[in-house]
């Protein structure tokens, strides 16, 4: 018989953890200009990417990036067994439309901003299970088309509060194998859907900070581990609202994460220089911070053991105008360079 693959209630712990062969990512150029704009692999010149509409560029992104990760692998189209992906428009159309053009074996997701993190989890229990050898995890979003299908056409000018998030222009994409060389996936914690109540659709850091807590906690309690164990603890895109918040609940409940938590959503904007509010937000946040700063790091050395907890805010435009609050949901996911 083999080895569990539970650890307590809510992690799965990899037999055979799958390596991260190679990311990939592309961004527009607000985050071309902020303080992360060198790790990313490609920096588009506007918001447009040559197309018509942004919804096309977003498309184009994510076609971009997955056709880079898998050329980065020495890979062909062919080989890869999976595409898992993902973005925050209705019917996912992003990834669905980019699937019709790369034609690999397609499965779609919607987790909102935690999309790259459920992604990379589903493709460790594949290879982990036997059931695949390659499998590209990728999403995209972006600015312009986020802010029309959620709040208010970006032509309308309309004020933005204090509290909202940038949505981060971009596509990332993550290959993954049984072996080769890179950090390895060993852990796995699975989110649980929290709502506390919030109903404006500006202020999704305070959504989303309960979920991620509720990840982080159970994540210790599953495995014995603190704070202490990991390099960095990084969520998705609470931004700064949603960290403070976070870093407050985890402190009630004895973790002290001052010393090694961060957020996707501070690290890739000049909160002074660049005038994003509380911070980056969207799929491509975590995901491309993921692939080209993250995985710099942990590359060089500089980090050997991350625990990354995708975020999201799992709203749409019916429910929000039929008056319902905003669920919440965080992925938790350990990077590790083994060896």
């Amino acid at each position: 018989m083999s080895a569990p693959k539970r650890v307590g209630q809510h992690t799965i712990q990899f037999a055979n953890p799958p390596v991260i062969v190679a990311t990939a990512s592309v961004v527009g150029p607000k985050e071309g200009e902020g303080p992360l704009g060198n790790t990313f692999d490609m920096v588009i010149d506007d918001s447009y990417f040559g197309e018509e509409t942004w919804e096309k560029a977003e498309r184009k992104m994510l076609e971009e990036a997955v056709k880079m990760v898998i050329a980065k692998a020495q890979l062909k189209p062919r080989d890869i067994d999976f595409l898992l992906a993902g973005d925050l428009l209705n019917q996912t159309i992003s990834a669905n439309y980019a699937a019709r053009t790369l034609g690999i074996p397609f499965l779609g997701l919607y987790g909102a901003c935690s999309t790259m993190y459920e992604g990379m989890a589903l493709a460790a229990i594949l290879i982990d299970g036997g059931f695949a050898h390659h499998v590209v995890a990728a999403c995209s979003s972006h600015y312009d088309t986020a802010e029309r299908q959620y709040r208010f056409p970006t032509e309308q000018g309309v004020q933005r509060p204090p509290t909202a998030q940038w949505t981060v222009t971009g596509a990332g994409a993550v290959l993954m194998a049984p072996a080769g060389n890179g950090p390895r996936i060993t852990h796995a914690t699975i989110g649980r859907v929290l709502d506390v109540g919030i109903k404006d659709p500006n202020d999704m850091g305070s959504a989303m900070a309960p979920a991620a807590v509720d990840t982080i906690v159970r994540h210790f309690q599953d495995t014995g581990r603190g704070p202490i164990d990991y390099d960095l603890i990084i969520t998705g895109d609470l931004g700064r609202v949603g960290h403070e918040i976070a870093t407050k609940l985890l402190g009630e409940q004895k973790y002290d994460v001052s010393k090694n938590y961060s957020d996707c959503g501070i690290l890739i904007y000049d909160h002074e220089r660049q005038d994003t509010h509380a911070g980056g937000s969207g799929c491509a946040c975590s995901a491309v911070v993921f692939a080209g700063h993250l995985m710099g790091k942990l590359n060089e050395g500089r980090y050997k053991r991350i625990l990354g907890v995708g975020t999201g805010a799992l709203l749409s435009t019916t429910a929000t105008q039929q008056g319902e609050s905003i669920p919440g949901i965080g992925h938790g996911v350990v990077i590790e360079k083994l060896g």
